[in-house]
């Protein structure tokens, strides 16, 4: 990383900017039940324990809007959507969010020893 990049951590440095992606508690699950391919809200809620429909919903949109989870209808006037990883959201899942997960588990000891 260029050290001048985020110098005085405005509010347009790239750090920042990344670590929004994973600021909302349930995006990064969400992303990371993604991985396994494109999906049904349905199945999302039931592979995602504890989620519960508002928060999925919400997490969906976000990620939406950021452009790593695309939506596709696939009966119309019916929530009968399929959502799936983007490009974009593909290369977050298997790039900076698999580090950190394996990060995570490499220390989970010390994790669970200073919290």
């Amino acid at each position: 990383m260029k050290e001048a990049s985020c110098e005085t951590f405005v509010s347009d440095c790239h750090v920042r900017a990344a670590v929004e992606l994973i600021n909302h508690t349930w995006d990064p699950v969400v992303v990371s039940a993604l991985r396994m391919g494109p999906t049904r809200r349905s199945v999302l809620l039931d592979r995602i324990a504890g989620a519960s429909d508002k928060v999925l919903t919400e997490s969906l949109r976000r990620l939406s809007s950021r452009g790593l989870v695309a939506r596709t209808p696939r009966e119309p006037g019916r929530d009968a959507a399929v959502y799936e990883l983007t490009a974009l959201g593909a290369s977050f899942a298997g790039g900076p969010l698999a580090h950190l997960a394996e990060w995570a588990a490499e220390n989970q000891v010390e994790l669970s020893t200073t919290s």
